[in-house]
């Protein structure tokens, strides 16, 4: 799958972790709870951790790549004061033309 579209989160926080697995299919986010939070990635969307604190949502799709990043950052969206949570790190989707 090539990929055009990105969305990227950060997480914020000690002991706030992320981890993919089966080839970008399964999310595992370690966050305030005592077990780890799993997601299951719609067929058009594929996920990828850099870091353990840095996710980064690609696919085809603009909508799907878009929905799928406001679902994770639902799980914990940052606190106001502190900034602890799953944020965005780029508002903009990155636009990648092959040629």
């Amino acid at each position: 799958m090539e990929a055009k579209f990105f969305r990227f989160l950060k997480i914020v926080g000690v002991g706030y972790k992320a981890k993919a697995e089966s080839q970008g299919r399964l999310l595992y986010l370690r966050l305030v709870c005592s077990h780890e939070v799993e997601l299951t990635v719609p067929p058009a969307v594929r996920v990828f951790c850099f870091k353990p604190n840095i996710i980064c949502c690609a696919g085809i799709d603009e909508e799907r790549v878009q929905q799928f990043a406001a679902s994770v950052r639902s799980c914990k969206p940052p606190e106001v004061y502190e900034g602890k949570g799953l944020g965005l790190v780029v508002k903009e989707t990155m636009h990648i033309y092959s040629s």
